[in-house]
């Protein structure tokens, strides 16, 4: 049986042929999917080999990962940081000393090849929680979004698009001016803060949102000034969330309540804002939470590696927490093994196995992701959605297998990011057979980003 949808009047640029493609509840073979102005333009089905002209992409076909929470400087301190012993405070110097070496160029070279890193892993979209904003001292650059234009052209020289959410971090802690580290981070003040943030300015790739670092780096009488400036653009906002038991321990102290309870009581909870980490909550902070329709961004590979703890993604969900992922410090970059750790983590926190389907999974890694970084038509292989596709092999010695009507079992529990084949951008192909078609080598592009820092 073939179905076709359209939609009215589309002139179609490119056609892809998939042979099996994921329409969101299940596995469907042979579907051919045109492409105009980067946009799906119309799907049909039971299309049984590629039409003449269309490209093939053979495997599983995803709509594109959203990687939604992303320190791109943070790539440098992979398996640097795996020495000795130590918490997230003590990670936490080391990361100071990476920031302290980065300059617009130097970042613009890790962050291009650590965003070409993302579209070899499937993924088209990442938020990019920026808050290295100044030089060496607190001294803004002459340009004073040089670091943030530097990520933005990182990501499009990489062919993916970019939410830079630009960050308030205004305080070492709960009355504590910024330490010698932080003052690269801080605006001073709030309206300092969105005074610069407005001049950074979107195009085609690039969205620009705000984020608050946390509640120990903003001061409770300016986080107003910082949801309004979101709220007034329409504009996602992002805040890291009670991610370590300190935090909220110095929060109660200071002002008698927890994080979530300040950020709900100064206007900042609603359904374009979303938590990252969540880890370390009460049951009154889920509720307010859910009720409120903000997000939860749960980045486990992140949170086992900085012995965070595990966050209750289940009852977020469950309360009406929309859920998404994303790799943070980039310990490893791929959304699967994001979207299967969050099920093992809850299997073994609760003895019990099957708390999402692959399904749901996937939409974590996708659909919720993207619209968490404020592209709600993003994530769906349908009309009018952006043409932005992953293609994961099943042919592989961790995917071979299993029967095709589980192809998104396969991807979500056994698949990695290596499995990746075919990565498209707006109906472009940045990813063809397992290889960028614009940066030719992103190993040794990694590899000479990350020396310069630790040369």
């Amino acid at each position: 049986m073939q179905l076709t949808h359209r939609t009215a009047g589309a002139p179609v640029t490119a056609t892809y042929w998939m042979d099996h493609a994921w329409l969101g509840t299940h596995v469907e073979p042979g579907v051919t999917l045109d492409v105009a102005d980067g946009r799906i333009a119309g799907i049909r089905t039971g299309v049984e080999a590629p039409p003449p002209g269309a490209t093939a992409l053979r495997g599983l076909t995803l709509p594109g990962l959203a990687n939604t929470h992303s320190h791109a400087f943070h790539r440098a301190l992979r398996a640097t940081v795996q020495v000795g012993t130590g918490t997230f405070w003590t990670w936490r110097e080391l990361m100071y000393r990476t920031a302290a070496q980065l300059t617009p160029d130097t970042y613009f070279d890790l962050a291009r090849a650590t965003y070409a890193e993302m579209a070899l892993a499937g993924i088209t979209s990442v938020g990019e929680f920026h808050y290295l904003h100044h030089a060496p001292g607190g001294t803004p650059y002459a340009n004073p979004n040089a670091m943030g234009e530097a990520l933005i052209a990182a990501a499009a020289e990489a062919g993916i698009r970019i939410t830079l959410l630009d960050t308030a971090y205004l305080a070492a802690g709960f009355g504590e001016r910024p330490n010698r580290h932080q003052l690269r981070f801080s605006d001073t003040t709030a309206e300092a803060w969105a005074e610069r943030a407005s001049l950074l300015k979107g195009d085609d790739h690039t969205l620009i949102g705000a984020a608050i670092h946390s509640v120990r780096a903003v001061p409770a009488d300016q986080l107003a000034t910082v949801a309004a400036w979101a709220e007034e653009r329409e504009a996602p906002l992002h805040v890291h969330l009670s991610e370590q038991t300190a935090e909220n321990d110095a929060c109660r102290a200071a002002h008698g309540r927890t994080p979530t309870r300040l950020l709900a009581d100064h206007g900042v909870l609603g359904p374009r804002t979303t938590g990252i980490h969540n880890t370390h909550l009460t049951e009154a902070d889920i509720e307010l939470l859910g009720s409120s329709a903000t997000g939860t961004c749960m980045c486990p590979t992140t949170e086992r590696d900085l012995a965070d703890g595990i966050g209750p993604a289940t009852a977020l969900q469950k309360a009406g927490s929309p859920l998404s992922l994303g790799s943070d410090s980039h310990a490893v970059i791929d959304l699967f093994e994001e979207a299967r750790a969050m099920e093992l983590n809850e299997r073994l926190r609760t003895h019990i196995r099957g708390h999402w389907t692959a399904a749901a999974l996937l939409r974590a890694a996708s659909a919720d992701g993207h619209a968490a970084l404020g592209r709600p038509d993003a994530g769906v292989l349908e009309p009018g959605a952006p043409a932005d596709l992953t293609t994961v092999a099943l042919d592989s010695v961790r995917t071979a297998g299993p029967v095709p009507r589980l192809a998104a079992e396969t991807a979500v529990f056994a698949a990695s990011a290596a499995d990746v084949r075919h990565t498209v951008v707006a109906g472009r192909h940045i990813v063809r057979d397992g290889r960028h078609t614009r940066i030719e080598d992103v190993p040794r592009a990694l590899a000479t980003a990350v020396a310069a820092l630790h040369g």
